[in-house]
């Protein structure tokens, strides 16, 4: 609390002084004086400097197969700013511990991300680990620095997050930053506690013939394990229990356990490119900063002027002619074919660490050690070499489309533990030819295929082709979007499903290639604000994690065990509605979910998920942006799948006489979100109607937090 306190005085009276340094001018004599040109107290000093920083940032990202840049929106507005603090998403979609910074998994399938399956223990960690093709590249006008502080609870239970972020540009073709990003949650659990820390810096270069984009982030990553707590009635039914439990006094299942990460990830992309100029219109960013350009040219000319008046002693000295008409137009390269290059490179040390196991916890034990402690570490590494050249689209009225030809070689490398100090090592290597064809810039119609084989190696015969076509049209004064999207692959599993050391958990499986068909349909409105979106998919050999455990005396687990499997065949239907209705300042914005599964033994899913949020959207003052609301997380109960924390990893329960069900329980929250210029802070008191009992667990055996207060700032400065 007394943090909060010294925050929300530095930010109050960071707001006074900036209201008072805007209303506040210097006269001829260097006196402040206001609006009215009264005399106030105190003189600014002789350097400071009355120019108006330009301002303007421009991000995008790129392609983690060729480098091609997207346009992206800048992270602004408050809306909703408040869910960003939750692992759980921004709309409640994810499955996790509860706990800040804690693994998860998304209950809406379609959205799963299977780019980091092959090293599972980290696949969870999506909120975290930094992924090329998601980042924010940056142009900026004026030199950028964003500062984020988010926070609740006390030293022995709160959270902490901190996220530092400073970007600027050497002139308009490089621009470089860095980003710094903390988060200790201690936990209001036993045994829980994480704490992450990420660094990233990135460069690019935008030259008219050679671009080039460079990523590299680094990651420390601990948690604690409980292995959820002993008994959910501690939740669900207290009255069951003589005494009262508080959070951190309720028993869990493991204590001492952890989990550590070290990770590295390097992504360089770059291309030459051949082709022509000619001129086109400057954007209005490029005009307000060639405005400011002029501007300070010309204060600068008066200055020399008068300095040159001075020292000729009242000398009157001709001015120039000035230009009648400023020319805001530019010469532009167009490309017509680029060569490119793509490297990335994914380095991974994982390791799991007990200092000592419950008894009889574990099924089997496959080192014979004296000791209960474990020491299980893994590594792996993985480098992609990408090399094409491609046929750019747009450099005249015939290019409606661009067509790209690619090779790219993979090198993995793997390192399993067989006993406390012998590893198994091997490598495994692959290469693949692949092609995109694809329109960008179409008004009305626009498409993407692409499609990638693997010729040689390990994987040969794999492949992956995916593609989606979009057709926008007016219609009664609005705008249609119509978007379809397809994709089939042939993949195997990840190789630690086929092949997995540890000291409690061991296989050796071969395993089939699966297959994966999808089939999807998006509609939109813009001015209604909906969209509706409609998805099959079909999986053969699905392969999966499954564990099952008994209970012993006093509820303890025991005979644990962990495996993969695989099933011939299942299906999923998905049907998604966004909808957001505003009525003057009151706002209700709804995100709608139904999923089924074929197989709800193999892969069980919630049938409905629902975020909805009710809010007040005006301004305080005329300057103060204000959203207050409530806010809702709700899915149907189902046997979702349990953690298992030595596979770091979530895996279906297969014991049916323990087997359990969360949902079917509304979580709701509180807020109050403002933002001032570019100064965004908001108020919350997460999960408001807890009331000591409930069915609050969005994974078995592991409960979300109670009512917890929370608040968050975020600020941006143009230095």
């Amino acid at each position: 609390m007394e943090r909060l306190l010294i925050i929300s005085l530095l930010f109050f009276c960071a707001i006074t002084t900036n209201a008072q340094f805007d209303d506040t001018l210097l006269s001829d004599d260097g006196t402040m004086v206001d609006a009215d040109g009264n005399m106030t107290n105190g003189r600014r000093d002789s350097t400071a400097q009355h120019k108006k920083i330009p301002k303007g940032l421009y991000v995008w990202t790129v392609d983690a197969l060729s480098g091609d840049m997207s346009h992206a929106e800048p992270d602004t507005t408050s809306y909703l700013r408040m869910n960003h603090v939750f692992p759980s998403g921004i709309y409640g979609e994810y499955q996790t511990l509860g706990n800040n910074g804690s693994p998860r998994i998304n209950r809406i399938f379609i959205d799963r991300d299977d780019d980091d399956d092959e090293f599972i223990f980290t696949s969870g960690w999506s909120q975290i680990i930094v992924k090329p093709q998601d980042f924010h590249f940056t142009n900026t006008l004026s030199p950028i620095t964003n500062f984020e502080y988010n926070q609740c609870g006390n030293k022995m239970n709160g959270e902490d997050h901190l996220k530092a972020l400073f970007a600027v540009n050497a002139g308009k073709k490089l621009g470089v930053g860095f980003k710094f990003d903390y988060l200790y949650a201690r936990g209001y659990y036993q045994n829980q506690s994480t704490s992450h820390f990420n660094y990233t810096m990135w460069g690019s270069y935008l030259g008219d013939r050679y671009q080039a984009h460079l990523l590299m982030s680094t990651n420390h990553q601990k948690q604690a394990e409980n292995g959820g707590i002993l008994d959910d009635n501690y939740i669900k039914h207290p009255e069951m229990f003589t005494d009262n439990f508080s959070e951190n006094e309720i028993p869990t299942v493991l204590s001492n356990n952890w989990n550590r990460h070290d990770n590295q990830h390097v992504f360089f992309t770059h291309r030459y490119s051949l082709g022509f100029t000619r001129r086109v219109p400057m954007t209005e960013q490029e005009i307000e900063a060639k405005k400011f350009a002029i501007a300070a040219a010309k204060e600068k000319a008066e200055k020399e002027k008068e300095e040159k008046e001075e020292a000729g002693n009242g000398e009157i000295i001709e001015e120039k002619p000035q230009q009648e008409k400023e020319d805001f137009t530019k010469e532009e390269y167009v490309p017509v074919t680029s060569f490119f290059h793509t490297a990335q490179f994914d380095n991974y040390r994982r390791t799991y660490l007990a200092y000592s196991s419950p008894e009889n916890y574990y099924k089997d034990d496959f080192y014979n050690l004296e000791t209960d402690s474990i020491n299980d570490r893994y590594k792996h590494s993985y480098l992609r070499n990408t090399f094409g050249v491609s046929l750019l689209e747009g450099f005249n009225k015939y290019a409606k489309a661009g067509l790209k030809v690619f090779a790219a070689s993979e090198l993995y490398h793997y390192s399993n533990p067989i006993s406390p100090h012998e590893f198994k090592r091997w490598n495994e290597h692959n290469f693949s030819v692949g092609g995109q064809l694809s329109r960008h810039q179409g008004k009305t119609f626009n498409f993407d295929v692409i499609g990638e084989v693997c010729v040689a190696g390990d994987d040969a015969g794999q492949f992956e082709i995916e593609g989606k076509a979009e057709v926008n049209f007016p219609l009664l004064g609005d705008t249609v979007t119509l978007e379809a999207k397809g994709g089939f692959s042939l993949n195997d599993p990840s190789e630690y499903f086929e092949t997995f050391t540890s000291r409690h958990f061991q296989w050796d499986e071969n395993l089939d290639n699966a297959t994966r068909t999808h089939i999807e349909g998006n509609f939109s409105l813009q001015r209604t604000k909906t969209r509706f979106r409609f998805a099959v998919d079909n999986i053969t050999n699905y392969t999966y994690l499954g564990t099952s455990y008994e209970l012993g005396e006093n509820n303890a687990h025991i005979a644990t065990t962990a495996a993969p499997h695989q099933v011939s065949s299942v299906q999923v239907i998905t049907a998604q509605l966004w909808q957001n209705l505003k009525f003057g300042i009151l706002h209700f914005d709804n995100v709608l979910t139904f999923q089924k599964s074929s197989d709800e033994t193999v892969l069980p899913l919630p049938k409905f998920n629902v975020y909805s949020t009710l809010y007040l959207r005006f301004k305080i003052a005329r300057v103060l942006a204000t959203d207050f609301g409530v806010d809702m997380r709700y899915f149907t109960n189902y046997y979702a799948p349990e953690y298992v924390p030595q596979l770091q990893s979530f895996a279906i329960q297969e014991n049916p006489d323990l087997r359990t069900k969360v949902g079917n329980y509304p979580i709701c929250n509180v807020y109050a979100n403002f933002q001032l210029k570019q100064c965004r802070f908001f108020f919350m008191m997460s999960h408001v109607n807890c009331s000591g009992k409930g069915n609050y667990f969005l994974t078995p055996h592991n409960p979300i937090n109670g009512r917890v207060f929370r608040f968050g700032l975020n600020w941006t400065f143009n230095n």
